[in-house]
Order: structure tokens, then C-alpha cells, then sequence
């Protein structure tokens, strides 16, 4: 399994249009991190990150907050989302996630980025 983290600052980004990077970590069967590596995020284009994370071979995004276009948008590229993550490190997300203890908010992004509270396409 592969999961993508939008990482800013060494962290997970609050609002992945925007963030620098992704880092994806690949687990094992066994739920043990195999791989890791960080990849520039391209400009952010509403619907694209769905699309190039799967084309990463990307199984699953977790995320701060996050609009229903754009977990619809994840979703059709089967890509399983997991948001309202805690600001962490995108490794200790990881193994919390494997572990089934991360702590989520999952609340719908509430907008104040310039589209309306949307966020389609993130």
C-alpha cells in the first residue's frame, strides 16, 4: 500500500493545494514502511492532485481538512481518504494510521481560501 501525505515544513499541510511537497510511504502486508521518498508537487490545477497521485500508484491520501468535490475527485481515481489528520510528521501519521490509533477530525474544509468554502479539486 502506498499512502501520500501533502507535506509543508516538514508536516502535514493543513491545506494540500498548497503544499510543497508529498511524501509517500509505501507499507508491506505486514504494515511495515518499506519506502519513502518525497515528490514536488506540481502546481495546483483543481482535479489534478487526484489524478497524479494515482498515476504515483497511490492508494490512499491523508489530509487535513478536506471538501467533498475533492474526495469525490480521489475517490473515482481509487484513492481512499483519510482526513482531519493531526499536524505530524508524514511517518508518525503513517504508523498511526497502520496501527488504527490516529486521532481524526474529519470535518469538510469550511473554505477561506479564495473558492467559496469548496475546495474542489484539492
Amino acid at each position: 500500500m502506498k499512502i501520500a501525505v501533502p507535506v509543508e515544513n516538514g508536516v502535514l499541510s493543513a491545506h494540500f493545494g498548497h503544499c510543497e511537497h508529498f511524501a509517500l510511504i509505501t507499507v508491506n502486508e505486514a504494515g511495515v514502511i518499506t519506502e519513502e521518498e518525497s515528490v514536488d508537487a506540481p502546481q495546483h490545477q483543481p482535479g489534478l492532485f487526484p489524478r497524479w497521485l494515482s498515476s504515483l500508484g497511490a492508494d490512499v491520501i491523508i489530509a487535513g481538512g478536506m471538501g467533498q468535490m475533492a474526495r469525490q475527485l480521489f475517490e473515482q481515481n481509487n484513492i481512499e481518504v483519510v482526513a482531519g489528520a493531526p499536524t505530524q510528521a508524514p511517518k508518525t501519521l503513517v504508523e498511526s494510521f497502520i496501527k488504527g490509533t490516529m486521532g481524526t477530525n474529519d470535518a469538510p474544509c469550511e473554505g477561506g481560501h479564495g473558492h467559496g468554502g469548496d475546495c474542489g479539486g484539492h
